[in-house]
């Protein structure tokens, strides 16, 4: 049988955010939507924490870049631009308009990096811890890891641009 068309296949940055939503659900956080979207742009990810204390609310609008090792932008931080920061808040604003009800919620703004390294088939069976997952794409196999969560990687006031270190 041929190979599908490519669109078949996951895509590695849908992969990415997987991980990432599997391992905020490990760590109490609530998912409440994937791949938001409006005008102004997309949030990977919306994620609510509570832990029962009104004191622990918090709405996490998290930005994942999927990134593999040797890639041009710092794995992902480089793209995390003022103008993509303008984006994520003009859409974080559209989704707290959508959601009044968590209009008063402690926001912030996190970026996940994923990191993708193409495996060989003997590495594929072997255990594989719960930040990592493995991937296989068009006969490739990959294994993704969560290489580092910032929480509140930005602040929308002075527009920080993420740095290396």
């Amino acid at each position: 049988m041929a190979n599908p068309p490519s669109s078949h296949y996951p895509n590695i940055g849908t992969l990415g955010e997987d991980l990432v939503a599997q391992w905020l659900q490990s760590t109490a956080w609530i998912v409440l939507h994937r791949r938001f979207s409006c005008r102004w742009g997309e949030i990977d990810i919306i994620a609510q924490f509570e832990d029962g204390k009104p004191d622990n609310l918090m709405l996490a609008f998290i930005e994942v870049k999927t990134r593999s090792s040797g890639n041009w932008d710092a794995g992902g931080r480089s793209a995390i631009t003022p103008q993509k920061q303008a984006k994520l808040w003009r859409t974080a604003q559209m989704f707290l308009s959508e959601y009044p009800d968590k209009a008063d919620y402690p926001c912030r703004f996190d970026v996940a990096i994923v990191q993708s390294q193409r495996i060989s088939k003997k590495l594929r069976d072997s255990v594989i811890p719960s930040q990592k997952v493995l991937a296989i794409t068009e006969n490739r196999v990959h294994q993704l890891t969560l290489q580092e969560y910032i929480p509140a990687a930005f602040d929308l006031n002075s527009f920080i641009t993420i740095t290396n270190g």
